[in-house]
């Protein structure tokens, strides 16, 4: 049996109701597809890399095909697509395209980088603990207030985020938008659509090649899927 109405919505607001929930995504809705980079190289992995540009491992590059193709086959197909400044985002964009999806031009948008750890940037995971000022999060190298001398705080990062996707959610309004980018930005990017802080929204396992979506509906923001591993 159907639910009761509770009334009308309130004015200048309507409700969309269940149709958002079909099996298959509206289309002219603005739309953030978001996919973390893929694996980076084993050297890079024995430090606390940050924003430097580190390569992707080649050895996953192969190994993770599986998964590039089915993120060829699951992103829409006149989508805009972005990444960052790093080449590890145009490899992994590189690599999508290249698996199915077919060549598409990419625009390099700096406000989706990673976190900027500046003078604790290319520390060993043993030794950057001894930088902290306060106690690390549980499931991030450092709390959200922390800030490293030259860097970004994980709040800073949500402030940058949240700037720039409700910019391009402007700039392109009802497209979808694939965003390769990086898990610390992703996990701000939730930060931003869920109005959760920094330390919350650090709770969020965002694996490499995993893809999350976001829609901005007239301002408002909804979280479709997190984490989504496709091929797997």
């Amino acid at each position: 049996m159907a639910a009761a109405s509770s009334g009308p919505c309130p004015e200048g607001q309507q409700n969309h109701g269940n149709f958002l929930d079909a099996p298959r995504l509206e289309r002219g809705v603005t739309r953030f597809w978001l996919i973390r980079h893929a694996l980076v190289e084993e050297n890079a992995r024995a430090m606390m890399y940050g924003t430097m540009d580190v390569p992707l491992c080649p050895d996953s590059l192969v190994a993770q095909q599986p998964m590039y193709e089915a993120l060829a086959h699951r992103l829409p197909s006149d989508a805009c697509w972005f990444i960052t400044p790093l080449s590890r985002t145009r490899s992994t964009a590189q690599a999508i395209q290249n698996a199915g999806y077919g060549s598409r031009d990419v625009t390099v948008e700096p406000g989706m980088l990673e976190q900027e750890l500046g003078e604790w940037q290319g520390l060993s995971h043993g030794e950057f603990p001894k930088r902290l000022e306060r106690a690390p999060h549980y499931f991030w190298p450092l709390s959200g207030e922390e800030k490293p001398p030259g860097g970004e705080s994980m709040i800073d990062v949500c402030a940058r985020v949240g700037s720039t996707l409700e910019r391009l959610a402007g700039a392109y309004p009802k497209q979808d938008m694939v965003l390769v980018s990086h898990g610390g930005a992703i996990r701000a990017a939730l930060a931003h659509a869920l109005k959760i802080s920094a330390d919350t929204a650090l709770h969020f396992s965002i694996q490499n090649l995993s893809l999350t979506i976001l829609e901005c509906h007239d301002g408002i923001w909804r979280v479709v899927t997190v984490n989504e591993l496709p091929g797997i």
